[in-house]
């Protein structure tokens, strides 16, 4: 009996020590992202709903593609991030050690929210821009903006019908993934999100 309790017991730690490490491996960077995407204006759920479906916040991934870190950035986005800022030293490490700058996870977290920041812009006046910019975030802008377009004078495609337009299944199940997980952060209180509404920041 003595054996049976101590055993119970021991499982018993072992989950609740399981669910304790869990919810500090996906929050950890949580001060980060916030930080981050208030700068760029962006929903900080919806960052973190990009971050868990790409690397489930392990910053060390790596794509077959060549995407670096958390956001799984490219260099070439870095190296255009870097170009923006206008700031030599940041150019130089870009070209000289993209892997290194990216790596970083808060450096990482911010070439991706001004990434998305940019994205962003384009559908301003779309009524769910978030599966949009999804979207072009996984697939690039230009297979988003084709899969967003309509005939001159039709209605705008509803979050629905544009997710049902994506051609690449892979990018289709992205999308999907991560817009059902950001629901569930925001709560069908706040269907309408902050990315929506928010004003773009001064450049």
């Amino acid at each position: 009996m003595k054996r049976l309790l101590i055993g119970c017991l021991t499982v018993v730690a072992l989950l609740f020590g399981s669910y304790f490490f869990n919810q500090y491996w996906i929050h950890r960077y949580d001060g980060m992202i916030a930080r981050q995407a208030n700068v760029y204006r962006l929903d900080p759920a919806l960052v973190w709903s990009i971050i868990y479906e790409e690397t489930y916040f392990s910053p060390w991934k790596n794509g077959k593609d060549g995407e670096i870190g958390l956001m799984q950035i490219t260099p070439a986005v870095g190296r255009e991030w870097a170009a923006e800022t206008g700031m030599h030293d940041l150019e130089r490490q870009m070209a000289q050690s993209p892997a290194a700058s990216l790596g970083d996870p808060e450096r990482n977290i911010q070439i991706g929210c001004w990434y998305l920041e940019k994205i962003y812009e384009q559908y301003r006046d779309t009524a769910d821009p978030e599966p949009r910019v999804i979207a072009a975030y996984n697939a690039g802008p230009s297979r988003a903006a084709e899969w967003n377009k309509v005939a001159d004078g039709a209605s705008q495609l509803t979050r629905d019908e544009f997710i049902n337009r994506i051609e690449i299944p892979s990018t289709r199940a992205y999308v999907s993934s991560i817009m059902e997980r950001y629901r569930r952060l925001k709560g069908p209180a706040q269907a309408v999100t902050t990315l929506q509404n928010s004003p773009s920041p001064a450049k």
